[in-house]
């Protein structure tokens, strides 16, 4: 072989090399632990069935991967779900609002129990209810506007991480990480739609637009309408949305299979979860050939994490089939730098 050749042909094998090593590098998904075999899991599957020349070969028209929100690509232990945190705060801490003493009562034993990591007391109405009526008359804007407000408060329980910055920085990673891998990524939430799309817009809002976001449901009316029903009401110029004061849908268990199959109508090829209101649509993944990961609240270093609940939650996972994620283990970090857990009242 003549020198030249032979020079050509070095390049050549370089260039493979470096192709490999490179393609090599972006599989690894930033957050995780290198050697974790849950990451190793996910991306083993994201890379079968996105090779064209492999069996398990899926077209992008059917990557769905569908994520819940609390717990799952946010952290929901500061010191409970989003939704609800909010609720605790228009009912006790908003001073331009004037909760009905039942609800301050109930308020004020659910925040004190939260913060102890005890058990909150049952609501005289779904938590999910009684913010509908919280907010009854709001104009969708200033509802939206109320919720960003919120958003910048700190987040109880840590130092350097506002309401609005308390994302899973793993998860936020992957959900990129599948958008660059041809995945359409929906999320499905127990909390309601338009105050989800409002806490995801800046940290998730690039792969997940307004329309991918799926909530439970709060009845809206147009300020003109009054008693009108809606199918007999034309909205007017003067009008706007306003929150009507009730819950029409709570978004858990089946009711996340329904609005799958409503809002998104075919299965999702990989369901991402983190408790029991989880399950219903990880089977329907399982069912239609598709493949569910939950994550274990663990950590009790980073978070506010309960061992013991997530090694029970880890075997119920193990016998329906589904994948679990431990955030102690397969997560380098889990929230933003600078966010330091602290404690919680009574923790």
């Amino acid at each position: 072989m003549k020198r030249k050749e032979y020079g050509i042909l070095l390049c050549l094998v370089l260039i493979l090399v470096l192709s490999a090593c490179s393609g090599k590098k972006a599989d690894r998904i930033a957050g995780w632990r290198e050697d974790s075999p849950e990451m190793a899991s996910i991306v083993s599957y994201v890379s079968a069935v996105t090779d064209e020349k492999s069996e398990d070969y899926v077209p992008p028209e059917r990557r769905i991967a569908v994520f819940d929100m609390d717990g799952t690509l946010y952290g929901e232990r500061f010191p409970t779900y989003f939704d609800e945190s909010l609720l605790l705060h228009r009912l006790l801490h908003d001073e331009a609002y004037e909760a009905a003493p039942e609800d301050r009562a109930w308020a004020r034993s659910a925040e004190e129990a939260l913060l102890k990591g005890e058990p909150e007391p049952d609501s005289p109405r779904s938590s999910a209810q009684m913010a509908a009526e919280a907010f009854q008359g709001f104009a969708l804007e200033d509802y939206q506007a109320y919720v960003r407000a919120f958003m910048d408060e700190p987040a109880a329980g840590f130092e350097g991480m506002t309401y609005g910055e308390g994302f899973y920085v793993p998860m936020v990673s992957l959900v990129e990480y599948l958008d660059g891998h041809g995945f359409t990524i929906f999320i499905s939430s127990g909390a309601e739609r338009t105050l989800a799309r409002v806490l995801i817009a800046d940290r998730l809002g690039e792969w997940i637009p307004p329309d991918r976001v799926i909530g439970s449901t709060f009845t809206l009316t147009a300020s003109g309408q009054g008693d009108s029903e809606g199918r007999k009401y034309t909205y007017g110029p003067e009008d706007r949305v306003l929150l009507e004061g009730d819950l029409a849908q709570k978004n858990q268990r089946m009711n996340k299979v329904v609005t799958i199959v409503d809002e998104i109508g075919q299965p999702p090829l990989l369901v991402f979860g983190n408790s029991s209101g989880d399950v219903s649509m990880a089977q329907y993944a399982l069912q239609h050939g598709g493949r569910a990961y939950m994550l274990l609240c663990d950590d009790t270093d980073r978070d506010y994490g309960d061992p013991e609940e997530a090694a029970d939650f880890e075997k119920t996972c193990r016998d329906l089939g589904f994948e679990t994620v431990s955030m102690r283990d397969a997560f380098e970090t889990i929230y933003q730098e600078g966010a330091v857990k602290t404690s919680l009242s009574g923790r």
